[in-house]
C-alpha cells in the first residue's frame, strides 16, 4: 500500500515552489489565488525572499502548505491509500486527500499561523531538540522540571524535540545532558509549539476549524494525536484543534501505518526530513521522493 507524507515548518527554503510555478499552468493559477486569500505576494517570497522573511511562521506555514498541495496536484501518480502530515503537514494531508479544499486549507492555515505568532508573543517559549536517550526518559525529566516542558515532536527513535518555557527548556535540557543526552539543544523557533503554550492559539483556531467545511477524505488520514486511521470529519477537527497543544506522535503514526499495511511512503513538498525519520523508524520500508 501506497503512504504519501507531507512535511511541516523548518522543511522551507529560498526558491521552493519556482519550478512549479514555471513550468505548470496548474501551479501558477493556485499560487494567485493563494496570493488573493493571503493578501500578499507569497510567491515572491518563496522564489525571492530571504531567508529571514521566509522564516516568519505567518510566512512559513501557508509557503509549505502551498509548496506540498500544489506538488500533489501536479503529480501525475497520486493515488494515496492512507496519508499523514508532520504538523503543519496534517492540513496538507487533509487537502490531497479531499477532505477540505484548497482555500480553506489555506485559510485555516493562515489562521493556525497568526494564532501561534500571537501566542509565541504572550510568553517567551521555544522548543529544543533531544538525541540519544529513551523516550520515557526524556518524558521524566520534563515532568520533573518545574515550569512548562513537555515532550512535543516524537520524530523517530533516539530524536525527540521538547517543548516550553525557555526557563524550563534550558533546566530540562541540561539534566538530559546529565543523563546521558548526545544533544540537547534549544532551536532557533519562534515559539513552543504543541505544548501548553499554545493554548490561546488552540482557542482562536477552534472556531475557524469547525466553521469549516470538512469532508470524508478518499483514503485514511493518520493524525498526529490519535496516532491511527481517521476517516470521520468530526474526529478529523477535533484532532486538529488538540494538535496545537498536543505532540506530533510521528514515530507511533509510521509505526501504525505499516501494521496497517503501509509497504512504500512519498515525501511531497519541500526537503527529505521526513524519508529520513521513516527510514529511521523501519529501514525495511520503501521511500522516495516526490516525482512531478
Amino acid at each position: 500500500m501506497k503512504a504519501y507524507i507531507f512535511p511541516g515548518q523548518g522543511s522551507q527554503f529560498v526558491g521552493m515552489g519556482k519550478d512549479l510555478h514555471q513550468n505548470y499552468s496548474l501551479a501558477k493559477e493556485y499560487f494567485d489565488v493563494a496570493g488573493n486569500i493571503l493578501g500578499f505576494d507569497i510567491a515572491q517570497i518563496m522564489f525571492e525572499g530571504t531567508p529571514e522573511e521566509l522564516a516568519q511562521t505567518k510566512v512559513t506555514q501557508p509557503a509549505v502548505f502551498i509548496h506540498s498541495v500544489v506538488m500533489a496536484m501536479c503529480m501525475k501518480q497520486f493515488k494515496p491509500d492512507m496519508v499523514a502530515g508532520h504538523s503543519l503537514g496534517e492540513f496538507s494531508a487533509l487537502v490531497a486527500s479531499q477532505a477540505l479544499s484548497f482555500e480553506e486549507g489555506l485559510s485555516l492555515v493562515h489562521k493556525r499561523a497568526l494564532a501561534m505568532q500571537e501566542a509565541c508573543e504572550l510568553a517567551p517559549s521555544s522548543m529544543a531538540a533531544v538525541l540519544g536517550l529513551e523516550d520515557a526518559i526524556i518524558e521524566d525529566i520534563c515532568e520533573k522540571t518545574p515550569g512548562v516542558v513537555v515532550a512535543a515532536n516524537y520524530n523517530c527513535p533516539g530524536q525527540l524535540v521538547i517543548s516550553g518555557e525557555i526557563k524550563a527548556l534550558e533546566a530540562a535540557c541540561e539534566s538530559l545532558k546529565q543523563a546521558g543526552a548526545k544533544r540537547a539543544l534549544i532551536l532557533p523557533v519562534g515559539g513552543g509549539f504543541h505544548s501548553p503554550m499554545m493554548e490561546s492559539a488552540a482557542e482562536k483556531l477552534k472556531e475557524a476549524i469547525f466553521q469549516s467545511q470538512f469532508k470524508a477524505p478518499i483514503c485514511p488520514i493518520y493524525q498526529n494525536v490519535s496516532q491511527k486511521a481517521e476517516t470521520d470529519p468530526q474526529a478529523i477537527q477535533d484532532n486538529l484543534v488538540a494538535q496545537l497543544t498536543s505532540a506530533v506522535k510521528w514515530t507511533q503514526s509510521i509505526q501504525q501505518m505499516i501494521l496497517d499495511g503501509a509497504t512504500s511512503f512519498t515525501e511531497v513538498g519541500p526537503g527529505k526530513a521526513l524519508s529520513g525519520m521513516v527510514k529511521k523508524i523501519n529501514s525495511e520500508v520503501e521511500v522516495h521522493s516526490a516525482e512531478i
